[in-house]
């Protein structure tokens, strides 16, 4: 069972939403290469509110997502894309179904 987890929330810049969007929907094939990634989403709340949220069973594994591709990627486009720096949340799952 997965006991860790990441949040991330993205604030979009003006204009740059779809841009955003795009990047987030062309990380899912990366993530899927992870193999410590057990759940892997990307959301969006309204026009500039996105994220990303994923699981894992142990620390190596978050660790290894925090360092892989997809930060890289989100991080050289963020002076780009993103409206101010990424709040990223390590959380602990207390209950799942």
């Amino acid at each position: 069972m997965e006991k860790l987890a990441l949040l991330a929330w993205l604030q979009a810049k003006p204009g740059k939403e779809n841009e955003l969007a795009e990047l987030l929907k062309s990380a899912q094939p990366l993530a899927t290469g992870e193999p410590d990634t057990v759940r892997w989403y990307a959301w969006q709340i309204d026009d500039v509110t996105f994220g990303i949220f994923d699981t894992f069973e142990a620390e190596e594994g978050r660790e290894a997502h925090l360092n892989g591709q997809i930060a890289a990627a989100l991080m050289a486009n963020a002076d780009k894309l993103l409206a101010k720096p990424p709040i990223i949340e390590k959380l602990n799952i207390l209950a799942a179904k």
